[in-house]
């Protein structure tokens, strides 16, 4: 079933349906009107005979030079081709979708001037799955995504590569397979196509909502690891957080406090569940985690803003005067990108401490060292949590800022960038590490919990240690660890780990 895009008004809903089921769209009837008298507009610019930036001069640097009526279309074509200048492995189906997606709602708030052909061309690649091949590296965020854009500019004329039902081939026998035409481009049309922030924004945005969907499963790795430590409830009691009031802490230890509901091991210490002031990663968990849940919220709001945004330039107004602007900048999203690093870091930090807090005998409360049924002549999960900690560095690598690394471009025209495209690509690697730290946190709390048998935990926890469990056996003599490590990753990033956690996805916690 295909979702209708209204420019100007998709929700970060819609956008996360997209992503995460691949499925069709198409821009509104209303929107198309608007992209058809953009069109108008600018035939009527172009017969005054004034020099209109990228219309019928050069580009950047060589914007000075006019271009003959007659070569207007062959100037579009050679934007395309000539800037299809991209490096490294192809970006994943789904976010070449997604950036397809927001090229579509970009061009239909009717300031690109492009003809609704190409808009329907583009949708169409998406619903007979023809995905262009685009190169990783290329963009540096500023003048639009310019490298990454033309490789999928280049398939919609017939030229490059594409995958066609995921095989690679040329774009020519992808579209000729899937009944579809190749486009030639009109005045303006190749510019548009490649000036955007479309490739960043699609990775921002895949990268945020995995970074929601982990911070909220690392919630229910809390309150495994609180379980497994015999830690205090009391620290997640609601007073607590709503005498400080963020959203983000309230949410998360209310979420915590549920999950612990019913336990018999908290039951069994509840009476003195004062005695002591737990460690940071178990007793401040809500304060990190909240933290991070509220910067995620913030940067949806931004990058659901640039999603609906118009980044083209020149930019053709509704007063019918065509003019050059900066939005192709795409420093909102680099910002929001680095921004979405960091959370991703302090999730992971924080939840990697738990994890060396459950394999040390001296702050686990009674659980065996490393969590080994026979510790000396057994390792247990000794490794896993030095395996975490690597991750963790990684991470905290990673998670150093993008967009105060601005670099000059093309002959010192484009002086200020954003690196945007940069800061969202690497949110992809984070999230695979986080999920294997919170993987790890995982096995070794429900590891710590089974060693407190007969006490069971609550019934939601059980549910969750029931799946964990599925993934990986209990380790209950010496084993390679690295699969088990690898399926509990993959458990933690494929979905909710507790169906009773709200606002699993970022796009409803915001509806």
């Amino acid at each position: 079933m295909s979702v209708e895009l209204a420019p100007g008004a998709v929700s970060l809903a819609e956008l996360e349906q997209l992503f995460r089921t691949g499925s069709a769209f198409y821009v509104s009837g209303e929107a198309m009107a608007d992209v058809a008298a953009a069109v108008e507009r600018l035939e009527k610019a172009v017969a005054t005979g004034g020099a209109l930036y990228g219309v019928n001069t050069g580009f950047g640097k060589l914007a000075s030079v006019r271009i003959a009526d007659g070569d207007l279309a062959t100037l579009q074509r050679n934007i395309v081709l000539s800037h299809s200048a991209g490096f490294g492995k192809p970006l994943l189906p789904e976010i070449v979708r997604l950036v397809i997606a927001l090229k579509c709602i970009s061009l239909g708030r009717g300031a690109s001037a492009v003809r609704p052909v190409v808009i329907e061309r583009l949708q169409q690649m998406v619903a007979c799955d023809v995905i262009p091949v685009v190169p990783e590296k290329g963009s540096v965020g500023a003048s639009g995504d310019l490298a990454p854009l033309a490789h999928i500019a280049a398939v919609l004329i017939g030229e490059g590569e594409a995958f066609y039902k995921g095989e690679r081939m040329a774009a020519g026998k992808a579209m000729q397979l899937a009944g579809l035409e190749p486009v030639e481009l009109q005045a303006k049309e190749g510019l548009a196509l490649l000036n955007g922030t479309q490739v960043s924004t699609a990775l921002a945005l895949a990268g945020l909502f995995d970074a929601w969907r982990l911070s909220v499963n690392s919630l229910v790795t809390t309150a495994l690891s609180v379980d497994a430590a015999m830690g205090s409830s009391a620290p997640f009691r609601d007073e607590i957080h709503t005498l400080r009031g963020h959203r983000g802490q309230v949410d998360a230890a209310r979420i915590v406090r549920g999950l612990l509901e019913g336990s018999e091991i908290r039951e069994s210490h509840l009476e003195d569940d004062l005695r002591v002031q737990d460690p940071y990663c178990l007793r401040c968990a809500p304060q990190v985690v909240g933290a991070c849940l509220d910067q995620l919220r913030h940067c949806a709001q931004v990058l659901t803003t640039e999603a609906n945004a118009v980044t083209d330039n020149p930019l053709v107004l509704s007063c019918g005067e065509v003019v050059s602007g900066g939005n192709f900048h795409a420093e909102p999203v680099g910002l929001a990108a680095d921004a979405i690093a960091l959370a991703i870091s302090e999730v992971g930090s924080i939840a990697q401490r738990r994890v060396a807090l459950l394999v040390d005998p001296s702050l686990s409360f009674g659980l065996p060292a490393f969590l080994s049924a026979d510790p000396g002549l057994q390792s247990g999960l000794m490794i896993a949590e030095v395996t975490s900690a690597a991750i963790m560095s990684e991470n905290r690598a990673l998670a150093n800022p993008r967009t105060v690394d601005s670099t000059p471009t093309s002959a010192n025209q484009e002086d200020h960038v954003s690196m945007a495209c940069h800061a969202g690509r690497r949110l992809l690697e984070m999230n695979e590490n986080l999920a294997a730290i919170l993987g790890i946190e995982a096995l070794s709390a429900v590891q710590g919990i089974e060693y407190r048998a007969p006490l069971r935990t609550s019934g939601a926890l059980q549910a969750v240690i029931a799946c964990v469990r599925e993934a990986s056996p209990t380790l209950d003599s010496d084993r390679q660890v690295d699969g088990d490590i690898a399926a509990a990753a993959e458990l933690l990033a494929s979905g909710p780990l507790a169906p009773e956690v709200e606002g699993a996805l970022i796009g409803e916690a915001l509806a």
